[in-house]
């Protein structure tokens, strides 16, 4: 199995035309090798790549789960013979508001017709979601996580690709830990292995005392460098506007109580708990999750793991440069053997 290894180098090179036509590889005894990707699609081909994604069938779900229903919605045919795509958000988004900047791009219309979509609403945090009763529990990251199978199940699913970001990149990992079967690679954007330490808590209790949830939600999402002031407007008004506050606070207090994932580097002699199928792990490079993001690489097997931090990029590359987002998620299912 190959894999990227120079990303970070690759991206900081954005405006060198030759090099965005290269994915580098290694090989079994780690040489680098250069190998050069197919011709960019003709305006013609593309613009038909990109009615044709906009035909793709789009079907919502509502599936049965012991803590409620969970809004899923499957965008395309799967088909027999590869994974689908599976979604999962941050707090203080949903899946259009976090995805559809990223599967609307251009470029992601190739992937798009060889692969069906599933996009997953965490419980409660979907467009128009009625409120929870009064004393509803809201399910743990952990049990959120143990709802994908009846998802996969209601589908008729026997793997997927898991895309997920901040609590949903945690959600999907917890899944593949639980249930390595059923994942067969993950792009995890802003992954935080770790249980919310003391000094989180205590930070967050303490602005939490001055500040609205929605302040504290858009600091987990830009952190205090994002370049992109637009944008973090754009997104505290969604927040404040257009999600359902107590649901959404059900959410973010479940995700500031995650435990730690338990995950180590493998060693020879040593049956590690860590992930199984190949992942790449993205993240910002001004984006408050970088620390967070490099411990996880500590604890993966470097021979499945690929590190890429896209430079001039703040807490949301699927939404600030979602075309160079999109083709490191190309070479990444490439390197998986799905080539078209």
């Amino acid at each position: 199995m190959h894999f990227l290894f120079f990303w970070g180098i690759f991206l900081l090179t954005r405006d060198n035309q030759k090099l965005k036509q290269q994915a580098l590889q290694l090989s079994e005894m780690d040489d680098i090798q250069v190998v050069e990707s197919k011709p960019l699609l003709v305006d013609r081909e593309l613009q038909g790549l990109r009615e044709a994604v906009q035909q793709l069938v789009v079907k919502e779900h509502d599936v049965e789960t012991p803590h409620g229903r969970i809004h899923c919605t499957m965008k395309g045919t799967p088909k027999g013979d590869r994974p689908v795509i599976l979604t999962f958000h941050d707090i203080g988004l949903n899946h259009k508001t976090c995805w559809d900047p990223l599967f609307n791009h251009e470029d992601m219309a190739e992937i798009m017709q060889h692969f069906a979509v599933c996009h997953i609403d965490a419980l409660g945090q979907q467009e128009g979601a009625n409120t929870f009763s009064t004393g509803y529990e809201y399910p743990s990251m952990d049990q959120l996580a143990e709802t994908l199978p009846l998802v996969l199940k209601h589908f008729g699913l026997k793997s997927v690709i898991g895309m997920g970001i901040g609590a949903g990149a945690y959600v999907l990992t917890r899944f593949a830990l639980d249930y390595p079967n059923m994942m067969e690679g993950l792009m995890l954007i802003n992954i935080n292995p770790c249980a919310a330490g003391w000094m989180d808590w205590a930070a967050h209790k303490i602005s939490g005392w001055t500040h609205a949830e929605p302040d504290m939600i858009i600091t987990h999402l830009f952190g205090k460098e994002e370049i992109n002031q637009d944008l973090v407007a754009r997104y505290r008004h969604h927040i404040m506007n257009d999600m359902n506050q107590f649901n959404l606070h059900l959410f973010v207090k479940a995700y500031e109580s995650r435990r730690d994932l338990d995950i180590e580097r493998p060693v020879p002699g040593h049956n590690a708990r860590t992930l199984k199928c190949p992942s790449l792990l993205v993240v910002g490079d001004s984006s408050p999750a970088v620390d967070a993001v490099v411990e996880c690489n500590t604890k993966l097997d470097p021979t499945k793991t690929t590190l890429l931090k896209m430079a001039d990029c703040g807490g949301m590359p699927q939404v600030d440069q979602p075309g160079k987002l999109t083709e490191a998620f190309k070479y990444f299912i490439q390197g998986m053997g799905y080539s078209k």
